[in-house]
């Protein structure tokens, strides 16, 4: 039986690119993930690197989904961020999207979820990119995986992402305890089809 072939996929889109990972990519994605999320030790990015790029091909081999970063080019070659699906771990059930769907009552229970992750650097960001990126994967989850929903999470200080969140069509929900304290706000996309009301 041959392995899935869906983890090394490549999207096009208007003024994207989004590709897996390549190993001369490490200077350009450390200055997009140190300017995103704070400087990290140059071995701490290599490692990252190379763990994307492996689980391409180790994923596959477990028949498990395409999870992982991708980079986000310009047309020109130009990485100037990241794209990926993760598995997003959390109490899922606390928010109302989830407890509506439901028979009996919510739990406070853990749950995986198909994530969406993305990081546009400084110099590209309030342009769409990262809609743009995200719109891709997302066509990319409905259409060739199959995936019935997607969530993508952030704080309730990123408003930028909360935006980007709304322009996907998400619904965006926060979680109304404190704990835990990275689960804080969960955009929500159900596949057209599947969505209530939908044909």
């Amino acid at each position: 039986m041959s392995e899935p072939t869906h983890h090394h996929f490549v999207l096009r889109t208007e003024r994207l690119i989004v590709r897996p990972f390549e190993p001369g990519d490490l200077d350009a994605i450390t200055a997009v993930l140190d300017d995103g999320f704070g400087a990290a030790p140059g071995e701490a990015r290599q490692r990252w690197l190379a763990w994307q790029i492996a689980s391409y091909t180790e994923l596959a081999h477990l028949w498990q989904p395409p999870y992982g970063d991708r980079a986000v080019t310009l047309h020109d070659g130009r990485l100037i961020g990241a794209v990926g699906f993760v598995p997003c771990w959390g109490p899922f059930e606390k928010l109302p999207s989830f407890r509506d769907r439901l028979n009996g009552a919510p739990s406070a229970h853990f749950r995986p979820e198909f994530g969406l992750f993305w990081v546009i650097g400084t110099a590209h960001r309030g342009q769409g990119c990262a809609t743009e990126a995200a719109q891709a994967m997302i066509r990319y989850a409905f259409d060739e995986l199959g995936v019935g929903r997607v969530v993508a999470t952030t704080d309730h200080e990123n408003t930028a992402s909360q935006a980007v969140m709304r322009r996907l069509g998400m619904s965006v929900e926060r979680n109304p305890d404190p704990d835990p304290e990275w689960f804080q706000v969960v955009g929500i996309l159900a596949r057209p089809n599947d969505a209530p009301g939908g044909s």
